[in-house]
């Protein structure tokens, strides 16, 4: 039986969306409440656009550039719903948050091991992808009976931009 039709469908639709492009944004959007269903947490518009946001972003926003990208298509969101949103993306392993001393939390989609580079003037914030099969906490003496969860490795200097 197939699936009643949804605005954001039609919106999808008139944006030209192929059928392909249609079916992996629904799979994402089922990945994604999956993932918040295992948390507690329910899908909502606002999740979504907000992940959606995050998904395409060239670069690693604020809660308040989210809050202004994601203003554009939903004009009645607030500041704190996005923020509550972004901290249910975080919860549920859709996203992940980077916290860089006394400046702005910003968040990204990637929740893979990966390392950031961020420069000390302008603030730019990239990716940097570990070679390939290197695990740093094997490069690392762990003190004995420490479980590490996690790790995040930032590299500080000056972008090109900023030289």
């Amino acid at each position: 039986m197939p699936r009643e039709k949804t605005k954001t469908d039609e919106k999808e639709r008139k944006a030209g969306r192929s059928d392909a492009g249609w079916k992996e944004a629904e799979q994402r959007r089922q990945t994604l409440r999956r993932m918040l269903d295992r948390q507690g947490a329910s899908f909502t518009r606002q999740r979504a656009t907000v992940f959606e946001y995050l998904r395409q972003a060239k670069h690693h926003p604020t809660a308040e550039e989210v809050f202004v990208a994601v203003k554009r298509d939903l004009p009645k969101i607030s500041l704190a719903t996005v923020y509550k949103n972004l901290e249910a993306l975080v919860a549920c392993g859709a996203a992940s948050k980077l916290l860089f001393g006394d400046s702005a939390a910003r968040y990204e989609i990637r929740t893979d091991p990966h390392y950031h580079t961020r420069c000390l003037k302008c603030g730019l914030i990239k990716d940097v992808n570990p070679p390939a099969g290197e695990k740093l906490t094997e490069l690392i003496k762990v003190p004995s009976g420490f479980k590490v969860q996690d790790y995040r490795v930032e590299l500080l200097g000056y972008c090109k931009s900023c030289k």
